[in-house]
This record gives structure tokens, C-alpha cells and sequence, in this order.
């Protein structure tokens, strides 16, 4: 996992702001990661006038993981509309977490982390499936 082209990352996440919808807040976010197949995939936040509505970048970023061809995430960043690295909501790394490959890798606002520092003692597919035994 050395070999991840951050730069790649950062620049589709940009682009993906630039997509955003965020009529109300003005916040505009993207979202970009790497997949196990070497594609890389992007989202930008929608919002809603109901707010609670609201889809976060990290939700379309998944969606287009599904939409061309699944796989896991290996790598992830998310910026805001100046492309400055953010840290996704708790949601969002709860989203991340069920679609990555076991210690993907984040930029974050205090460098490289991985999913499980992001989301210690997460919980999810494999506790599912361990409760299905």
C-alpha cells in the first residue's frame, strides 16, 4: 500500500466538489478512494432542503463503487470546496468502514490513518455474520 498516488486522490476529490450540491450551506464536499481493481472513484455531497436528507460525499463515493463495478477501498480522502483535507463525519466512517479492505488507508487532517484508528472497535459485516452462526 506504498504506492498510493495521494495527488491522484486529491485531485478527483476536488473535482468532485466541484459537482457538489450545496445550495444551502454552501459546504461543498468530495470524496475520492482507491479500489482493489486500481480504479479510482468519487462522490460529492447533495443536499437537501429538509437537511436531515442530506447525502455526505462518502455516500455517493460508495455508491459509485457499487454503480461501476464494486470491489473494497484501499485508500480515501475528502476535501472541501478550498481542497482542503477533512475528516468524514462518524456516519460517513461507519459507510467507509463496511467497504474497505482491512486497514484502508486515510488522509487526514493529522495524516495517514487507518479505518481502525478512524473507527476503533468498529462493528459491522463480519459481526453480522459471526451473530448468523
Amino acid at each position: 500500500m506504498t504506492d498510493i498516488d495521494w495527488d491522484v486522490l486529491h485531485a478527483a476529490a476536488r473535482d468532485a466538489q466541484e459537482h457538489a450540491y450545496a445550495p444551502y450551506s454552501r459546504y461543498r464536499v468530495g470524496a475520492a478512494a482507491l479500489v482493489t481493481d486500481g480504479r479510482v472513484i468519487s462522490g460529492c455531497n447533495v443536499e437537501n432542503a429538509s437537511y436531515g436528507l442530506t447525502l455526505c460525499a462518502e455516500c455517493g463515493l460508495v455508491s459509485d463503487l457499487h454503480r461501476s463495478g464494486g470491489g473494497q477501498l484501499v485508500a480515501f480522502v475528502c476535501v472541501n470546496g478550498h481542497g482542503e483535507t477533512i475528516m468524514p463525519c462518524g456516519r460517513c466512517r461507519q459507510l467507509l468502514f463496511e467497504h474497505a479492505i482491512p486497514g484502508m488507508l486515510l488522509d487526514t487532517v493529522s495524516g495517514i490513518r487507518t479505518i481502525d484508528e478512524v473507527l476503533p472497535d468498529a462493528w459491522g459485516p463480519r459481526d453480522l455474520q459471526e451473530a448468523g452462526r
